[in-house]
């Protein structure tokens, strides 16, 4: 088994574009961006690679089931394709990791908690494919993310559950309608410290609203950036011109909802009355995220979208970044031609983007 890479961390130099087949899109990313310059901080973490998941599809026979599982089912039938998913979601989940994987992936998660300096790690656990951000597939938002997990048997089913997420109803369907096979698409987990933000969001490194690229749009709202993400909450909005950081359109939007941790993962809970009008960011605090877009935009060499989190603590403030991927909206010159009359103040939300390509 020494010619595998079982688990692998973000800051290893092998995690990144160039192995995305062993540790996925998003995990990759999250290696490329430790490379990045020192002011891109990301959270310390480790990538379960492709490698431990093909490896658990052996030893549990999971692979022959799928395969039979799926070999008559019509993609057409959305009922046959929901049985299909329930059935090997559940196998796969009911399914014990051998005794080597499981010491693979606790000697990588003890690791981690020595990093992190404490045996009070809160880590997100992410799925991260292997056919993410392709130019022609959109494969990303069809596998789970879990937050705030908080020991070892938890990391575990969570685990798991990402890996069984390669198979919801919905990515069996794309995959087949697109013309991936199963083997073609494999799944990677990403095992990352998490981030107690007071403020989070997403920003573009250009306007999405007509692809000017003199431009940032940032926007945020107070705790986790999943309520952004997700729609739930119309966040605060910021266009930045990148040269001279002037803030060219600012909407401060009245935010009810906010995402926050809890022994159970995360809820949304109501904003309190007197935080609800405020800006979730400064002026300085957009400076420093429009700095952070532009060292990022410069390492990749392309437009990007990007989701950060600011965490506080007394007179110590940290920006992290959480992902970056291609902006993909304006990659098309026809469609930047079509829509050049968008006005530099639209209120084109960012999130919005991101949603349109989940």
């Amino acid at each position: 088994m020494s010619d595998h890479t079982y688990t692998l961390r973000f800051a290893s130099p092998d995690c990144t574009k160039e192995n995305i087949a062993l540790v996925g899109g998003k995990n990759a990313s999250l290696g490329e961006l430790m490379e990045a310059g020192d002011e891109v901080q990301v959270p310390p973490g480790f990538a379960v690679t492709t490698d431990f998941y093909e490896a658990f599809l052996d030893e549990q026979s999971l692979g022959a089931y799928v395969s039979d599982r799926l070999s008559d089912v019509d993609v057409d039938d959305d009922n046959a394709v929901a049985a299909a998913s329930e059935d090997i979601r559940e196998r796969i989940q009911a399914a014990e990791f051998s005794d080597f994987l499981t010491e693979e992936l606790e000697s990588a998660w003890w690791a981690l908690q020595a990093e992190t300096g404490g045996e009070d790690l809160q880590v997100a656990v992410r799925s991260s494919a292997t056919a993410e951000d392709l130019p022609d597939a959109s494969f990303a938002g069809q596998q789970d993310t879990y937050l705030n997990v908080t020991d070892f048997d938890a990391v575990v089913d969570r685990t798991k559950a990402c890996m069984a997420s390669l198979f919801t109803a919905r990515a069996i369907t794309y995959r087949e309608k697109h013309g991936f096979d199963r083997d073609e698409v494999g799944i990677s987990v990403g095992i990352q410290k998490m981030v107690d933000a007071r403020t989070s969001g997403v920003m573009f490194t250009l306007n999405p609203a007509n692809g000017d690229r003199s431009k940032v749009r940032i926007e945020s709202n107070w705790g986790l950036g999943e309520a952004v993400v997700s729609g739930t909450v119309t966040p605060d909005s910021f266009l930045v011109d990148k040269p001279v950081y002037k803030i060219v359109d600012r909407n401060v939007s009245e935010k009810n909802v906010m995402t926050v941790p809890t022994d159970a993962g995360t809820e949304e809970v109501e904003v309190g009355g007197e935080r609800r009008d405020v800006p979730s960011l400064t002026a300085d605090e957009i400076i420093k995220l429009t700095d952070l877009a532009k060292a990022i935009e410069r390492h990749y060499d392309e437009p990007q979208d990007i989701e950060w989190a600011i965490e506080e603590t007394g007179d110590d403030k940290r920006f992290f970044v959480l992902q970056s991927r291609p902006e993909t909206a304006w990659n098309d010159e026809d469609e930047r031609t079509r829509s050049a009359g968008s006005g530099p103040g639209s209120s084109s939300s960012a999130a919005d983007r991101i949603l349109d390509r989940l």
